[in-house]
């Protein structure tokens, strides 16, 4: 057989390597923000999340879509969502992990900072897993509030089994936790919910059963064993824990009407929920529901801050590490000057959000005894949320362009993580909901705007683009202040986009190397920065952060 060509000039895959080891950024934060203590077991989860066999598992928990059994062949209702082998494998792993509780089980120094590096890891495998395993982590909180139902629970949810059988949880190894909020009418105005609940046997407040009739929208991982689920009682919006079967074995009326259709997230499942007088425990005060499960909003906001962090570290991974062996024109595509630029500046992006999501890490395991702590990340979340979140979308799709044709191709990991890019901006709270919620806390709280502004003030001295930056935002805060409830609102994106590009900014001068921080103040912290990827000024030692960014394989 005649041989038409050979193949050369491609590179090797990106696999059989330590996703913790090659990446400068992590290592120095995980020390910075203490975790150090706990590297080496995140060097053993940066080996594996890197095995060609790990990474296997993330293209085929999204290539086999779950698939949704309302009925047996009996006729027997069973709401059963079947995944692939591959999904509960990746489940299995980061319940062994630990991603699902270690800060409440083994809360310390660093607990935050230290899951917040595995799940960082593990999500560049596969981010869709990631929602049951975070909704089953933040449902901690909103649960502490009765300690009846967190006494029966907790234990179950903090199991480091991983069991994914269709049945009640008293015949269970381990359980997981959702939610359920959104409905058709309101979506993100969760008051205006229509979900109704009712004493089931008298009692009423917190603890007491009732039975929620109504719909949701988009219940996220319907196959987690209990829900929060917010519904109207006499008294408002109250929270109650849902769990998909009743303590007697039978199948609790919290049924599946269809699977949703979804661009990204394909490997976790997403649905329509009818509640047809299901079972649910009050958990919080009647008519407190959302002060409730805001607790658990939170800490799924700051998950999504790691996961689009780790989307953008793949990214730049991928495409570093083409342009190391890709050869045009007659040398190496990460030796041309224009590519050296976008490099750079993906790699600049990525940084500075991981060095935001540890730094709000550390401020949550210090939340409980510091009262600066405690008012940053209340702040810092938001603001992270929206920027970091936001900014995953134009990432993805520039880093698949570094790539060229072969970027599009589903043989890749680049369509995915495009598709999964607008996942994490718009759930949990989109980006305009971020935004109020940021001047909700600076109207509710002058310490949170004290914080934050102490905290950046750190860097004072350091910058001078970073210094101008720090008082344009102070003058901002002073007009918003004076101004109208309606003209802060307009003005809210304004708002957090300053304060994220000033918060990072703070936190790269005083921890990146200098040609990271040159990069970003230079770029970021102009009073007119620059709009595409790609266009660092000169000057800014592209070369560097290039070299700092690929991963060694």
């Amino acid at each position: 057989m005649a041989v038409t060509h050979s193949v050369f000039n491609v590179p090797p895959p990106l696999e059989g390597y330590n996703l913790y080891r090659t990446d400068a950024a992590l290592i120095e934060g995980l020390d910075r923000e203490g975790g150090g203590w706990a590297q080496d077991t995140i060097d053993q989860v940066g080996a594996q999340t890197g095995l060609p066999d790990n990474i296997k598992l993330g293209f085929l928990a999204n290539e086999n879509r779950p698939r949704l059994f309302t009925h047996d062949r009996y006729g027997h209702r069973i709401d059963e969502i079947e995944f692939h082998p591959a999904y509960h494998q990746l489940m299995a792993q980061s319940i062994e992990m630990g991603l699902h509780a270690s800060p409440w089980t083994e809360p310390g120094s660093g607990a935050h900072v230290v899951r917040a590096a595995k799940y960082y890891m593990q999500a560049q495998v596969e981010a869709a897993h990631g929602c049951p395993i975070t909704m089953t982590f933040a449902a901690t909180p909103s649960l502490r509030a009765d300690p009846g139902l967190a006494d029966e629970w907790l234990p179950l949810i903090h199991s480091r089994a991983y069991d994914p059988t269709n049945g009640p949880v008293s015949g269970k190894l381990g359980a997981t936790i959702g939610m359920a909020m959104t409905e058709k009418q309101g979506g993100s105005d969760v008051r205006a919910n229509t979900t109704r609940a009712e004493p089931a046997d008298g009692r009423t407040g917190s603890g007491a059963p009732y039975l929620l009739t109504g719909h949701k929208f988009f219940v996220s991982a319907p196959m987690c064993d209990a829900f929060l689920v917010l519904a109207q009682e006499r008294d408002g919006l109250s929270c109650f824990l849902v769990p998909r079967w009743l303590p007697d074995g039978d199948k609790n009326p919290f049924e599946i009407q269809q699977l949703k259709s979804k661009m990204g997230n394909v490997a976790n499942a997403s649905c329509e929920t009818e509640l047809r007088g299901a079972l649910g425990w009050m958990l919080g005060d009647p008519g407190r529901g959302v002060a409730t499960i805001i607790d658990m909003v939170a800490m799924t906001r700051f998950d999504c801050m790691i996961g689009s962090s780790a989307g953008m570290r793949q990214a730049v991974a991928q495409a570093t590490h083409h342009c190391r062996f890709r050869q045009a024109f007659g040398k190496p595509l990460n030796e041309q000057p224009l590519m050296d630029n976008v490099l750079a500046d993906l790699a600049i992006e990525a940084e500075g959000s991981l060095a935001m999501t540890l730094r709000v890490a550390r401020a949550l395991d210090e939340a409980s005894h510091d009262d600066h702590a405690a008012a940053l990340a209340r702040m810092a979340t938001a603001v992270g949320k929206y920027w970091i979140c936001k900014r995953t979308p134009g990432h993805a799709y520039e880093a698949m362009e570094v790539i060229g044709g072969s970027g599009v191709m589903e043989t890749t990991i680049m369509p995915r993580l495009f598709r999964e890019s607008p996942v994490n901006a718009i759930w949990e709270g989109s980006g305009n909901v971020q935004c109020l919620d940021i001047l909700r806390a600076l109207g509710r709280d002058p310490q949170v705007a004290d914080a934050f502004l102490t905290e950046v003030r750190l860097s004072a001295g350091a910058d001078v683009r970073l210094d101008a930056a720090i008082g344009r935002l102070e003058g901002l805060l002073v007009d918003l202040g004076q101004s109208s409830v309606a003209d802060q609102q307009f003005q809210a994106r304004v708002l957090a986009d300053q304060l994220a590009t000033v918060f990072i900014g703070s936190q790269l001068v005083r921890s990146a190397p200098p040609a990271v921080a040159d990069g970003f103040c230079a770029s970021r912290l102009t009073e007119h920065p620059t709009q595409n990827y790609g266009c660092l000024p000169s000057g800014v030692n592209t070369a560097a952060i290039v070299a700092r960014a690929t991963p060694r394989v």
